[in-house]
């Protein structure tokens, strides 16, 4: 497979339609709404034809729906978080839907009366909750006054003052000395802790110039006594208003707890607020004249009969008018999005060529070249029957007992793709769990290991070469056929057939002179490098205007034969991490062996699960990123450019459900 066929499509209609037309568009998630005000030729048609038509608003929509998903989501998170916990909380199941069925889920009346109920819950929560904070807050202050018998304000006289305050534990000896050293005070010490002491004196009215100049130079802080009660009692009455507010609050989670059946009508009404915001957010994409609309998008060319076949369940043939055409030349070079469309079983390997940059419009589709080789190459890292089986087994559980998101089902159909080569290379290397299998089972001789990873390592050493010289022929091979493609016929030649011709003579050179000592295949290798290498030379003095650059740009091109050199040796990591990987789980196999028998059958159980599963992620890890890393330098290199604008078409969240129109 390649790159989707794209084509333009043209939707008008009545403006009445408008709803039902993106909906249907929507609903089956392969459509990508045109901008038919961006400054292109193609849009030209616009200004002639539609000149005084204005832009959609749509940021107060958008706004406004925007608000109420917020809405949802708190109301959802405060019944989660404050809900009695004894309650149930029910939550949707993923699952697959039609856009129609989730549409038909939604009661905006009864969606609106709950979330009033929700949210004015939510309203009296936090008022309690800022009670019970103020309350504390008065409690905590009090506690330091606890030991004061009378309230400040009443304690006063004409004659006399009863000042409270608090003062730091490293000043408070010098500050009590010298304190009460002035006549008519009297200092009492009410509480303390490890930084400051609460005090309160009684002193003179006449006396408090001097007394102020003490305790400004000690730091001494007056506090405000509020109440008209002493500390004790206001203490009794805050302890009272909390426990009465903790008791409101107890009452008002059950109530809350009684909305927790509210959580999946919530979801579903989130999950359709997404959608209709979706569709609010392209309006300013098409036109808006004042009796019809005109949308235009891009549309995969096998997707057109799902189109027609969606719109005719909304609408009927006199009501809209379809067409499609095919992308010109300019529409093709900037403005096409690429879209990939592969077999099943290559598809979960096409995100391995996004996460590079996705193929030009008109450029090969890499992903079904590169899926063979990357199935080697993580089968040849990883090679253990036992990880293999668990990733097979994971993979297969969680398709099957879950409705998983879209990007979440591709990864695990990649891992359980991936499962077969780990489990044939652990075959190949007799590796399960890191312990070899057995050579002989109910008398029958069994071949494993066919490669032995203790004494078998130059054979695998070379082999990764090997599949590395393999990978990178047919790199060149793609280069020279796209060229030829293009009839870039020299090209074709220079990049890709003539360092064919020099790595397929350098390899025939090494076979004769040291594998089947055969000068006659030496000299036909050495025949074909040359005359691979002369026209690496040549051709850019023919392509350049000047003779010299052209020498100068064959030469340099020739150069590159180092950097094929370099490519080969980095396929030697296949070999490296294939041995370490299984070396590290024979190691903690080993280490669990040596100890005691109560140990090894107790915590060693537990010690070797553990350890096998760090020795699996990193295997895989590495596994993952060193195959990619293969594909994207040494393979990619040879033939792909990429830098493809990604298909975005109009479809929804999918956060708590699948959209599949085609679900029966």
């Amino acid at each position: 497979m390649a790159v989707t066929k794209m084509e333009k499509v043209t939707l008008i209609s009545d403006k009445r339609n408008q709803d039902a037309i993106l909906q249907a568009v929507q609903g089956i998630q392969n459509v990508e709404i045109r901008d038919l005000f961006q400054e292109t030729s193609n849009n030209q048609w616009v200004d002639t034809y539609f000149p005084k038509v204005a832009i959609f608003e749509k940021e107060p929509l958008v706004n406004a729906l925007k608000n109420r998903i917020l809405q949802t989501r708190e109301a959802i998170q405060f019944i989660e978080h404050h809900g009695d916990k004894q309650q149930k909380k029910q939550h949707l199941k993923r699952q697959e839907l039609t856009l129609q069925e989730l549409a038909e889920n939604y009661s905006e009346e009864d969606f609106t009366k709950k979330l009033e109920e929700i949210l004015s819950l939510k309203k009296q929560w936090e008022t309690l909750t800022e009670q019970r904070n103020e309350l504390a807050s008065e409690e905590e202050w009090l506690v330091h006054w606890y030991g004061l018998d009378v309230s400040p304000k009443h304690a006063v006289s004409k004659e006399t003052d009863l000042v409270i305050g608090s003062i730091n534990v490293a000043n408070y000896p010098d500050f009590s000395e010298e304190i009460q050293k002035i006549n008519g005070v009297y200092l009492e010490e009410v509480s303390s802790n490890e930084h400051f002491v609460y005090l309160s004196y009684v002193s003179l009215k006449s006396m408090r110039p001097s007394i102020e100049e003490v305790t400004g130079r000690y730091g001494f802080v007056k506090e405000d006594y509020p109440y008209d009660t002493p500390p004790k009692e206001q203490l009794q009455k805050i302890k009272n208003k909390l426990t009465n507010c903790q008791e409101e609050q107890k009452k008002l989670a059950v109530k809350i707890g009684n909305c927790s059946n509210y959580i999946q009508e919530l979801q579903w009404a989130e999950e359709n607020l997404l959608a209709m915001s979706e569709r609010e957010a392209v309006k300013d994409r098409f036109i808006h004249a004042p009796y019809l609309i005109v949308v235009q998008g891009w549309i995969g060319e096998e997707e057109k009969q799902e189109l027609n076949q969606q719109l005719s369940k909304s609408l009927s043939a006199e009501d809209i008018f379809i067409s499609f055409e095919e992308p010109t030349d300019e529409e093709i070079k900037g403005e096409v999005p690429t879209k990939l469309k592969n077999h099943p079983l290559v598809a979960p390997f096409e995100m391995l060529t996004e996460m590079y940059s996705l193929p030009k419009y008109q450029e090969i589709d890499p992903t079904p070249w590169m899926m063979p080789f990357y199935l080697v190459f993580f089968g040849m890292m990883v090679a253990d029957i036992g990880y293999g089986l668990l990733m097979l087994i994971g993979a297969i559980a969680a398709q099957k007992l879950m409705v998983l998101p879209r990007g979440m089902k591709q990864f695990a159909k990649f891992f359980e793709i991936l499962a077969f080569p780990s489990i044939i290379w652990g075959f190949i290397y007799s590796s399960f769990f890191g312990q070899a299998l057995p050579k002989e089972v109910f008398g029958i001789h069994l071949p494993f290991p066919i490669l032995s990873t203790t004494e078998d390592v130059n054979t695998i050493l070379i082999l990764s070469v090997i599949f590395g010289l393999i990978q990178i022929l047919v790199g060149l091979f793609i280069a020279a056929k796209e060229h030829i493609k293009h009839k870039a016929y020299v090209d074709a030649v220079n990049d890709g057939f003539a360092w064919q011709g020099i790595l397929v003579g350098l390899i025939l050179i090494l076979i004769g002179a040291m594998l089947i000592k055969n000068d006659a295949l030496v000299y036909l290798g050495a025949g074909l490098a040359i005359l691979s290498a002369l026209c690496i030379l040549i051709i850019p003095i023919f392509q350049s205007s000047s003779k010299i650059k052209g020498i100068a740009k064959g030469a340099y091109s020739l150069y590159g034969l180092t950097g094929y050199i370099g490519d080969l040796v980095s396929y030697t990591r296949l070999m490296a991490l294939g041995i370490s990987g299984g070396s590290i789980a024979a190691a903690f196999n080993m280490l669990v062996a040596f100890m005691p028998p109560a140990a090894r059958f107790s915590i060693g159980i537990l010690l070797i699960i553990a350890l096998h599963a760090l020795n699996m992620f990193l295997t895989l890890l590495s596994a993952y990123v060193h195959g990619a890393r293969l594909q994207y330098v040494e393979f990619f290199g040879k033939f792909y450019t990429g830098g493809g604008r990604a298909f975005k078409p109009l479809k929804t969240a999918e956060k708590y459900v699948n959209i599949n129109h085609k679900k029966k």
